[in-house]
């Protein structure tokens, strides 16, 4: 028999270290770049942090991300009631907001690449900010 699915009968705030970071599909889209304009609108940019790797879409040196960069947003139950940028796939986001995992995310799946395979990730779709010159040269429709 299969286990329960932990993300349907606990709370974010009540997951293991290693629960939370398996909710995590592998996307890659919350390391992309963001402009938020003094208007307050968000625009959207396909220019990723350096320690991305594009092609499995995780990051290079994720224990030590934030000393490395430091503007990186380390997610936590309390810091996403602020965040107002996750994609709308993100299971953070999801699962704060009361639904379910989509059917093709890892945890469903079983399959770690499935999150590429269902062309959600931004796998061949986005450029490392070592490469990409100025941000507003990047901004996704």
């Amino acid at each position: 028999m299969a286990e329960p699915a932990f993300w349907r009968e606990k709370p974010l705030a009540e997951m293991s270290t290693a629960e939370w970071e398996s909710l995590c599909d592998g996307c890659g889209k919350c390391c992309l770049h963001k402009i938020r304009e003094a208007t307050g609108v968000l625009k959207l940019t396909n220019v990723a942090c350096r320690l991305l790797d594009t092609t499995s879409c995780r990051c290079g040196n994720y224990p030590r991300r934030k000393a490395l960069v430091p503007d990186c947003v380390v997610l936590t139950p309390a810091s996403l009631a602020t965040i107002d940028w996750l994609p709308e796939t993100c299971a953070y986001r999801l699962l704060k907001d009361g639904k379910d995992l989509p059917g093709w995310h890892p945890l469903v799946t079983g399959d770690p690449l499935s999150v590429h395979t269902a062309g959600i990730s931004m796998r061949g779709r986005c450029i490392s900010e070592r490469d990409a010159g100025p941000l507003q040269d990047h901004v996704t429709p």
